[in-house]
């Protein structure tokens, strides 16, 4: 019998009654060191291994197992599937060219299996990743092939993902999907325009790179891209979607301090976009993102205890995170 979004929503709510508790975190920042943090972890059931890493990694892949049997169509997810999929591509592309291994570097869940890549990439048959990307993944491979500029195929690859991540998107049935990629696009500009001006890329290798997305001024900030990084700031802090106005004040504060207001930013709009609704597959994407928040979470606790940084500060990260 086919799975109904009521029955699914239904399992989804249940589920996310497992999730972290005020009480979980004061536990996990009590942890004295990493391994009693583990030892926590896996005696709350949030997954198995020796270490952090086997810790989270696990228990992504029960997640994902997990939606997979409740969500009534699990090609909704295939925009998030499409990010760990680019970054894929580019490891067997590099690792296949320099003739280094790269099977430790892939990362799942994804669409198209390390065979596939790899048959792709060995045989310059580009047609098996679909007529979308064809194209651009066999210019890709000319380019690194015969000139060596990863940074320029890294752009047409990116450029090829990104717009088919907004394409699968806009078709879902779901706000917070297309609300969500189209953040997460304009920011994949908004990084590249910043990226580009501080390394003096010319125009050419900025109008490749730099994809339409609605609120993104594309032409203005090519323009100012080229010119350097004070009038790329200039022409970006007039932004107000998606905050980013806000956004370049954090980055003249400090890079990383731009790149957590990024994180954060589409972590709040996921919060936002998925509580709001009752219905659909955003409940379900909602609860996808607060696995994903957990483990920042967790990331976060652990770097405090090897930093041996004090209570407050950490607190204050997870604030900035998991509200």
């Amino acid at each position: 019998m086919a799975l109904s979004y009521e029955f699914s929503i239904g399992s989804v709510r249940a589920k996310e009654k497992n999730l972290f508790t005020n009480s979980d975190i004061e536990h996990m920042l009590g942890c004295e060191n990493v391994n009693e943090l583990c030892r926590y972890l896996s005696d709350k059931g949030y997954g198995e291994g020796d270490d952090i890493e086997e810790i989270l990694k696990s228990h992504s892949e029960n997640v994902w197992e997990y939606l997979k049997r409740t969500a009534p169509d699990f090609a909704i997810f295939k925009p998030f599937f499409y990010l760990n999929d680019l970054h894929n591509l580019k490891a067997v592309l590099k690792g296949t060219l320099s003739n280094r291994p790269y099977s430790q570097l892939l990362v799942k869940p994804c669409t198209f299996s390390e065979e596939t890549l790899k048959q792709a990439v060995e045989n310059r048959k580009f047609s098996l990743l679909g007529e979308e990307l064809s194209a651009s993944c066999d210019k890709a491979y000319e380019i690194l092939a015969h000139t060596g500029d990863a940074r320029l195929s890294d752009a047409v690859l990116d450029r090829a993902f990104m717009e088919l991540v907004l394409k699968t998107s806009e078709k879902s049935d779901s706000e917070f999907m297309s609300e969500y990629f189209k953040a997460t696009v304009f920011y994949n500009n908004v990084k590249t325009a910043i990226r580009g001006a501080k390394a003096d890329c010319d125009k050419d290798f900025l109008e490749i790179a730099i994809c339409d997305v609605q609120d993104f001024p594309r032409s203005r900030v090519i323009e100012a891209s080229v010119k350097g990084l004070e009038p790329t700031l200039d022409v970006l802090s007039k932004i107000s979607a998606y905050g980013c106005n806000k956004a370049v004040e954090e980055y003249k504060a400090s890079p990383s301090a731009f790149e957590k207001f990024v994180d954060n930013r589409l972590m709040s709009l996921a919060k936002e976009k998925c509580k709001r609704s009752g219905d659909g597959a955003d409940p379900i994407t909602g609860y996808l993102i607060a696995s994903e928040t957990e483990k920042k979470v967790i990331h976060i606790i652990a770097s405090g205890i090897r930093t041996k940084t004090n209570y407050e500060t950490v607190k204050e990260r997870l604030r900035e995170v998991y509200g």
